[in-house]
C-alpha cells in the first residue's frame, strides 16, 4: 500500500528526529518515564514537523508502507515499516494487528535499527593469523565447502554439524532440514532445543501435538490466570495488554517463582519456591483438589487416561512435605488451588523456568495434569499457554530443525523418510547414500543407520567435539561447526564451549552480526564469518506461539554483502552437487530459490500438524485484511476472510481449497473439526495393559462417530463405507496409506466432512510409560544445597541419551559442592534484550536502556561477601567457570540464591574481547556471559540444558 500526496501526516516517520536523551531531558521526564519512552516506537518519539518539511519528504520520493512483523519474541507483533527510495527511514506498530493493536515493547520499537545497524557484518570474512581478512562470497563458499567435503571423505557426514536458527522463517527452516538430510546427517538442531524442547516432548507425549494450546487473545476470556516459571513483562511484554484484559474481567493472577519479577508486581497471589522444586508444588496443589473433590470428574472419566496413578504420587505430598521440599506454605498452595478450581476455565502459562531442568519433561507434563485434573483442557479461556521465546521457534520446530525428526514431527524411522522422500520428489535409496555407510549403532538390539537414529543435540555439540570418540555413537567426533542463527552464550559450560571451538577444524558463522562465536575462542585461523539479512531484508512466513502462521514482506533490500538464508543455502548445495535436487520443484531466481514454491512444497507434506491449508495465496490476503479480525476470538467478522481465524493457526486441515480455518482453540469438543475443533489424539494406541486409551462417551459436535476412534486410514474409510467419498484420483493416492501419508488430503477430507478428527479421538495421558518417569516425580537438581534431600529424591543413575553420548547424573549429585559454593544461581530474560544479545546490544536504542551485565544478590548475602550495590563482584561457579559482573543487592531474590540475565557477551573470565571483533562490529554493549559459571545438567528424555538451579559464590572484585 503507497501513501499519497493527500495524507501529509502520514509521513512524519523518519523525516526528522530528534535524540531520546535530548528529548527526555528537555522534557523534565524522570527514569520512569525514560522507561515509559522506551516502550514507543521511533515514529513515537520524534518531533513533529512543519508542513514544508514534510512537502519536502514527498518531493525526495513516495513513500511506502510495508507490513512485517517484530523478529524478536514469539507474540508476532505487527511492523508498519515506512520505506522511500529503498531506505527504512521510520516504523510505527500496526494499529490494527490483532496481536498487538498497535503497541510494542523497547525491542519492537527498534526492529528498524536492525535493517540499517552499522555494526552489522558486512561481507564475508576469514581469520588468519589472527587478522580477519575480507573474502568475496565465491571464495568463502568455495573454501568452506572444499573443507567439508574432505572432512566428510575422511570422518563421515555426521563430522559436520549444521546448527540452525529460531530465527529463519518457515521456508528457510524447512529448506534448511531437507538441506542437512541430503547432506547426509540427523546432526542438525537449532535453538528450540535449550528453551522448549521438553515442552514439545511433554505436552505432545500427554494430548498429542506439541504446542501452545490457545492464544495470547483467548487469555481475555480466562477466568484464573496462573504463571510458572515465566516472566511474561519482560520477556513477552506485549503479551501484557493480553493478561491484563483477563484480569481487567475478574480473573485473578498467580505468579509462581524463585525471584519477585515484574510480572510477580502484577500477582493477586505470588508464591516463592525454592528452584527445580516445581512438580513438588504443583503436586501439592493437586493434594488439595483432591483432597476436597474439586476435581473435573466427567472430564477425567470420558478424556484421560492414568489419572489414579497420579492420584497415588499426590499422596505423597501432603502441605508438610511440600513445604519442607519447596519452602511454600500450606496457606498459600490451598488458596492457589482454591482459585483454580473455582475460577473455572483457568490457563496456565510457562516458560523457560519450567522446561530447563534435567526433569523438564516431568515439569510440563505435571502443568498438563493439573489442566487435566481441573478439565481445563479444550475450553476457551483454558489451556496450556505456553510462551516460545523467539519469533519463528515454534516454526523452526514444526519444519524439523531438529536433531529427532524430519518436518512435520514425523520422527527419522523409515516410514517418515518415505513419506519426505516422495514429497521432494527423489528416491529414497538417493538420501540413503548420502549417509554414514560405514557407523551403525545399536538400538534396542538392533544395528540401525544413523539415519534413522537421533543426531546430536545443540546443548551437547561440545561433547560431540571432547568426548572420546569412541564413546561417541557415530563414526567420528564432530570436526566442522556451522552456527548459522545461533548465540553460543545462550548455552551452559562456557569454558568447555571456548575449548571445543578451539579443538575444531572449522568454525563457520552464518549470522547477520558476527555473534560471540567469531570472539570467544583463541583461535587464529579456520574461522569464517558470512553475513546473512535479517528477516526484514526478505519475506516469508513465520509462526507464532499460538501457532499463527503470519506472511513477512520485504522491507528492503539485502544491505552490505548480506544474503538472504536460503540463499547461502542454495550456494553452499551447488557446492555439494545436489542444488537440482534440492529445489527440483522450487523455481530458483539466479541464486535465491523462490519463496512461495517452497510454502507450497511444504503444503504438500505436513499433514500430521496441518501446515497444509495456509497457502501463499490465503496467508498474504489475511495480512492484507488485519482490521477485519475479532481481536479476542481471532476470527475475521466479515471481508474476504469471513470466518477464518487470524493467522490461520496449525492445525489447518486438508489442502487449501478446502478453507479450513484454522485451529484456534486445540482440542476443543464444542466446536465441529470442519470450524477448528477436534479432541485429543489418538497418538499412542487404542490401549495399554488391557485398558482403553480411546475417549468413552465423548465426541466433537457433529461427529458421525460419537464415542473414541482411532486415527484414520484408506482401510478405516472403507471398513466405515466412507472409501467411495474419495475422487478416483483420490483413492489411488490414499490405498494403503494413512491421514500423515495420504498426499491427496483425501483421506483428511472424508473424515473432516463426516465429523471427524483425522489423527483419531483418544484420552489424554497422565502416564508416558515410553519416559524414564512415567509419572513425574520430583528429583533434586544435580547441583543442590538440600543434601537432606538427595537420598530420598535422587537424580537419575548417569545413562546414555539420546543415542549418540553418555550423559552424569549421579556421578555429579554424589558431590557435595554446597559448602564452597553456597549460593542457589538461577538466570533469565530481561525485556531490553533477547537471547544471546548481540543484535540487541550493537542496537543503540536498547543499548542506552541497560549498559552492565549484572547480578542480583541478596543484602544479607551481599553484607556476608562485603559486597555493595553497583560494586564489581567476582561469581565462581563449581565447573572452574568464573565472571566479573556488577552487583545489584536486591530483595527481588531471597536469602541464598541470585539471579543473572543470559543476553550479555564479548566478556570472558574478567577480560574484554573487543579485540577480537571484526572492524566496525563491536556491540555497544559487552559484559560476561552467565552461563560462563552455568553448569553441566540435561533433560532425561531431551537433552535440554539446566540453566534454572546451580551453584556459585561471590566474593568482591
Amino acid at each position: 500500500m503507497k501513501l499519497t500526496k493527500r495524507d501529509p501526516a502520514a509521513i512524519i516517520t523518519g523525516v526528522s528526529g530528534v535524540n531520546r536523551r535530548t528529548f527526555l531531558k528537555g522534557s523534565g521526564i524522570a527514569a520512569g518515564g525514560a522507561a515509559f519512552m522506551s516502550m514507543l516506537p521511533t515514529a513515537m518519539i520524534q518531533k513533529a514537523d512543519a508542513a514544508e518539511r514534510r512537502q519536502a519528504a514527498y518531493d525526495e520520493g513516495e513513500i511506502t508502507r510495508v507490513r512485517s512483523v517484530c523478529s524478536h519474541c514469539s507474540v508476532g507483533c505487527g511492523v508498519t515499516a515506512e520505506v522511500q527510495n529503498g531506505v527504512w527511514i521510520g516504523q510505527e506498530p500496526s494499529f490494527d494487528h490483532p496481536f498487538n493493536l498497535g503497541s510494542h515493547c523497547a525491542k519492537g520499537a527498534s526492529v528498524r535499527e536492525h535493517g540499517h545497524g552499522d555494526k552489522r557484518l558486512k561481507y564475508p570474512m576469514k581469520k588468519v593469523d589472527g587478522k580477519w581478512q575480507r573474502l568475496s562470497w565465491e571464495q568463502a563458499i568455495d573454501e568452506i565447502g572444499t573443507q567439508m567435503l574432505n572432512i566428510r571423505e575422511t570422518s563421515g557426514p555426521d563430522s559436520v554439524y549444521w546448527l540452525g536458527s529460531a530465527k529463519f522463517s518457515n521456508e528457510q527452516a524447512y529448506l534448511f532440514r531437507k538441506f542437512a538430510a541430503f547432506w547426509g546427517t540427523n546432526n542438525v538442531d537449532h535453538q528450540a532445543r535449550i528453551c522448549h524442547s521438553t515442552t514439545v516432548a511433554g505436552v505432545a507425549n500427554t494430548w498429542g501435538f506439541g504446542a501452545m494450546t490457545n492464544s495470547y487473545n483467548d487469555i481475555h476470556n480466562s477466568k484464573a490466570i496462573f504463571i510458572i516459571g515465566a516472566n511474561p513483562a519482560e520477556a513477552h511484554p506485549v503479551s501484557l495488554q493480553h493478561i491484563f484484559r483477563g484480569k481487567e474481567r475478574g480473573a485473578p493472577i498467580i505468579v509462581v517463582d524463585p525471584r519477585f519479577s515484574r510480572t510477580a508486581a502484577h500477582a493477586d497471589q505470588f508464591i516463592r519456591i525454592r528452584s527445580g522444586t516445581d512438580i513438588p508444588f504443583v503436586w501439592g496443589m493437586l493434594w488439595h483438589i483432591f483432597e476436597n473433590g474439586w476435581e473435573d470428574k466427567t472430564f477425567i472419566e470420558q478424556r484421560v487416561f492414568g489419572m489414579e496413578e497420579i492420584r497415588k504420587e499426590v499422596a505423597n505430598w501432603p502441605p508438610a512435605e511440600v513445604e519442607r521440599v519447596t519452602g511454600a506454605k500450606e496457606a498459600d498452595i490451598y488458596q492457589a488451588a482454591k482459585t483454580m478450581a473455582e475460577h473455572r476455565p483457568g490457563t496456565v502459562i510457562w516458560c523457560m523456568g519450567i522446561t530447563q531442568h534435567t526433569v523438564g519433561n516431568s515439569n510440563t507434563r505435571a502443568l498438563c495434569i493439573l489442566q487435566l485434573a481441573l478439565g481445563n483442557m479444550g475450553v476457551s479461556g483454558g489451556g496450556t499457554n505456553i510462551f516460545r521465546g523467539h519469533d519463528n521457534v515454534q516454526g523452526a520446530t514444526d519444519f524439523g530443525v531438529v536433531s529427532n525428526s524430519l518436518p512435520g514431527y514425523y520422527g527419522l524411522a523409515e516410514g517418515a523418510w518415505e513419506h519426505w522422500a516422495r514429497v521432494w520428489n527423489v528416491e529414497l535409496d538417493w538420501i540413503k547414500q548420502k549417509f554414514d555407510q560405514t557407523k551403525y549403532e545399536e538400538v534396542e538390539g538392533t544395528m540401525v543407520s544413523p539415519m534413522y537414529t537421533n543426531g546430536i543435540t545443540v546443548s551437547r555439540w561440545i561433547d560431540g567435539v571432547l568426548e572420546n570418540k569412541d564413546n561417541i555413537e557415530q563414526n567420528d567426533a564432530i570436526k566442522a561447526m556451522v552456527l548459522w542463527g545461533h548465540a553460543p552464550n545462550s548455552q551452559t559450560r562456557g569454558p568447555e564451549m571456548k575449548e571445543a571451538m578451539e579443538k575444531l577444524d572449522l568454525l563457520v558463522v552464518v549470522d547477520p552480526y558476527p555473534t560471540v562465536s567469531a570472539v570467544m575462542n583463541d583461535r587464529t585461523d579456520g574461522v569464517y564469518l558470512l553475513p546473512a539479512s535479517t528477516q526484514f531484508e526478505t519475506y516469508g512466513s513465520l509462526t507464532s506461539s499460538n501457532r499463527s502462521v503470519q506472511w513477512r514482506f520485504q522491507v528492503i533490500k539485502p544491505l552490505f554483502e548480506s544474503l538472504p538464508d536460503h540463499t547461502i543455502m542454495y550456494k553452499f548445495a551447488k557446492k555439494f552437487g545436489f542444488e537440482q535436487e534440492l529445489c527440483n520443484q522450487i523455481e530458483v531466481n539466479g541464486e535465491e530459490p523462490l519463496i512461495e514454491d517452497i510454502t507450497r512444497e511444504y503444503n504438500r507434506g505436513m499433514w500430521a500438524v496441518g501446515y497444509t491449508g495456509q497457502s501463499p495465496e490465503r496467508l498474504k490476503l489475511q495480512s492484507e485484511n488485519l482490521h477485519t479480525f475479532n481481536t479476542t476470538t481471532l476470527k475475521a467478522e466479515g471481508g474476504p476472510c469471513d470466518g477464518e481465524t487470524y493467522g490461520l493457526p496449525w492445525p489447518c486441515w486438508g489442502t487449501p481449497e478446502m478453507k479450513h480455518p484454522g485451529t484456534h482453540i486445540m482440542y476443543d469438543n464444542s466446536v465441529p473439526v470442519a470450524e477448528g475443533g477436534g479432541p485429543f489424539r489418538a497418538r499412542f494406541g487404542v490401549e495399554y495393559d488391557g485398558v482403553n486409551l480411546l475417549s468413552e462417551g465423548s465426541s466433537t459436535v457433529g461427529a458421525e462417530l460419537t464415542d473414541g476412534y482411532p486415527e484414520f486410514t484408506a482401510d478405516m474409510l472403507k471398513e466405515l463405507g466412507w472409501w467411495d467419498d474419495l475422487t478416483a484420483e483420490e483413492k489411488a493416492e490414499a490405498e494403503g496409506k494413512n491421514w500423515k501419508t495420504d498426499l491427496s488430503g483425501g483421506i483428511q477430507r472424508v473424515a473432516i466432512k463426516h465429523g471427524c478428527a483425522p489423527y483419531g479421538n483418544a484420552k489424554a495421558r497422565a502416564i508416558v510409560w515410553q519416559f524414564p518417569d512415567p509419572v513425574p516425580i520430583h528429583r533434586e537438581p544435580l547441583y543442590t544445597t538440600r543434601r537432606d534431600l538427595v537420598e530420598k529424591y535422587p537424580t537419575y543413575e548417569d545413562r546414555r541419551s539420546f543415542y549418540r553420548l553418555p550423559t552424569r547424573y549421579g556421578s555429579i549429585q554424589a558431590q557435595d559442592f554446597s559448602k564452597d559454593f553456597p549460593l542457589i544461581m538461577t538466570s533469565g530474560r530481561l525485556v531490553e534484550y533477547e537471547g544471546g544479545g548481540e543484535e540487541t546490544r550493537s542496537n543503540p536504542w536498547l543499548a542506552e536502556l541497560q549498559q552492565d551485565m549484572f547480578i542480583e544478590i541478596n543484602p544479607a548475602d551481599a553484607n556476608n561477601a562485603g559486597v555493595k550495590d553497583g560494586q564489581q563482584v567476582w561469581v565462581d561457579g563449581p565447573e572452574g567457570g568464573t565472571i566479573k559482573v556488577m552487583a545489584m543487592v536486591t530483595q527481588r531474590v531471597e536469602r541464598g540464591v541470585v539471579f543473572m540475565p543470559f543476553h550479555f557477551g564479548g566478556h570472558y573470565q574478567g577480560k574484554d574481547l573487543i579485540d577480537n571483533y571484526p572492524e566496525g562490529t563491536v556491540p555497544h554493549v559487552r559484559g560476561e556471559s552467565c552461563n560462563t559459571v552455568f553448569t553441566y545438567g540435561y533433560d532425561s528424555v531431551t537433552a535440554m540444558q539446566e540453566t534454572k538451579v546451580s551453584l556459585c559464590r561471590i566474593r568482591a572484585a
